[in-house]
């Protein structure tokens, strides 16, 4: 596989009992990485753990208050600059090892757009509401794009750059995830899915998205593909 450099874009929220190790795990795998880390105004030691940070491939943003995922998101992607960006949450529940899944056919020159699917691949047994919020909101999903994904709703994503650049993204929540898929379809850039593993974890380790955040990705799915 060809030599490129990932810009790994990681938005944090009251991770201090993950986010060392998940960056020792980022850090060993194989590929030129930039790390790009932005804390949402996190209420435990995570603020603390983050200015202790040496690494010269990482930048660290804080957000003055609390704005969601997807206002960290579009805050990170102003400072990418590499060939291929992936996002990462902070917790546990995705494996860094598989990096070369998801670009494999971006590197290629197949895809401009790659879902890791925790759907196709081996996966902790998780929430079933979740499960069925997930099934739900990808079916809505694929008959409005008229594709279909597995996991509309997968942290695991992975993009060229400019196509990344390209989207207009405004989501501050979790609605990003569904933002992102409107923009990406509509713009038909091309999309590949790759089987992923997932450790989905419950509330009481942490899990943070709710099940009124259903109702929020589905509108900013309607939102996005009729702007």
């Amino acid at each position: 596989m060809m030599n490129v450099k990932l810009s790994i874009l990681i938005p944090v929220y009251n991770e201090e009992n993950t986010i060392l190790e998940l960056l020792r795990l980022v850090q060993e795998e194989k590929h030129e990485k930039e790390i790009i880390i932005v804390d949402d105004a996190s209420t435990d030691d995570t603020v603390k753990i983050l200015k202790t940070l040496k690494d010269e491939n990482i930048k660290v943003l804080f957000n003055e208050a609390n704005r969601g995922k997807g206002h960290s998101v579009r805050k990170g992607l102003k400072y990418v600059t590499g060939d291929i960006v992936i996002i990462q949450d902070a917790d546990l529940e995705y494996y860094p090892d598989e990096y070369e899944y998801l670009i494999r056919k971006i590197v290629e020159g197949k895809a401009d757009v790659v879902y890791g699917s925790r759907f196709l691949g081996a996966h902790r047994a998780f929430l079933y509401w979740h499960y069925l919020g997930n099934k739900i909101i990808n079916f809505i999903a694929n008959v409005i794009l008229n594709t279909c994904l597995t996991d509309m709703m997968t942290c695991y994503k992975a993009f060229k750059t400019p196509v990344i650049k390209s989207l207009v993204l405004k989501a501050n929540g979790f609605g990003i995830e569904s933002e992102i898929t409107a923009e990406v379809f509509k713009k038909r850039y091309k999309v590949y899915e790759v089987p992923i593993s997932y450790n989905g974890r419950g509330y009481e380790e942490g899990k943070k998205i709710q099940w009124t955040d259903f109702f929020k990705c589905v509108y900013w799915l309607l939102r996005a593909y009729l702007r």
